[in-house]
């Protein structure tokens, strides 16, 4: 059954308005990662507003994607320190301190693999950047989870083709046929628009027995500001003066 054009449009102002609370607080904080941010605000509105029930966990492996995270946290009326990368404090919501690449994936399938065992229920899901697919933890836990049958590990690829230092094509470029990989590893997989609520909802519901889950999300770095969109410029740093206006200015239009 699809989404409403009510709740879809509901679902749509909340990422919207995630933009311009992830911009707010960078201001505020006089620094931050907006192109992440912004390419993860959707799946951030799914996950939080559509899919965590109270037993699931989250980990945002790409730590520096916080701002909608931290936003997100308070909604559910935690109050977490709004640092550049997050740091352990299960008081208010955050499971593993994250920012290194590379770890949250292995973490999140840890944390899948202990409540198999001791019989927990619920589901871990983790948010992951393109430049971790780089890392080789991330190929260890993707042979890992599938071989230990981990159905309650739910992974979701931030795919903005930027990373850090520049488009991931010129570092170290993702295999063309990413998805076809997981699959044959083990993974139940898909690839859907990561701004298309009616596919990314749908896409984090689905659950094959006894396979780990991967979304494959194609973004936008820096989605709903102009000068910001596919710029790796923009991984990090805060508008000044024109810019900053023109950036609310377009978060406003959206």
């Amino acid at each position: 059954m699809g989404i409403n054009s009510d709740d879809l449009s509901n679902l749509n102002e909340k990422a919207r308005r995630l933009r311009v609370d992830s911009l707010n607080l960078a201001v505020e904080e006089e620094g931050g990662h907006l192109g992440g941010a912004f390419s993860s605000a959707e799946i951030f509105v799914a996950l939080f507003d559509n899919i965590l029930k109270t037993e699931d966990r989250f980990i945002l492996s790409k730590g520096h994607s916080c701002n909608p995270y931290y936003q997100k946290l308070r909604e559910r009326g935690y109050n977490p320190q709004t640092l550049l990368h997050p740091e352990r404090d299960v008081s208010n919501g955050i499971y593993c301190a994250t920012g290194s690449l590379g770890h949250g994936l292995p973490v999140a399938a840890g944390m899948a693999w202990a409540r198999k065992l001791l019989g927990i229920k619920g589901d871990v899901y983790v948010l992951v950047g393109d430049g971790e697919i780089q890392e080789g933890t991330t190929w260890e836990t993707s042979l890992f989870a599938a071989n230990h049958g981990l159905d309650n590990l739910i992974a979701v690829l931030d795919k903005n083709g930027i990373q850090g230092s520049g488009f991931v094509k010129d570092i170290l470029p993702l295999p063309t046929n990413l998805e076809r990989i997981l699959s044959d590893l083990g993974w139940s997989t898909s690839t859907i628009d990561g701004h298309n609520f009616e596919e990314i909802i749908p896409s984090l519901e689905k659950r094959y027995g006894g396979r780990p889950r991967f979304v494959i999300a194609n973004t936008v770095k820096g989605k709903g500001v102009s000068f910001m969109e596919n710029n790796p410029s923009w991984h990090g740093g805060v508008p000044k003066a024109d810019d900053l206006i023109l950036a609310y200015e377009e978060l406003k239009r959206r």
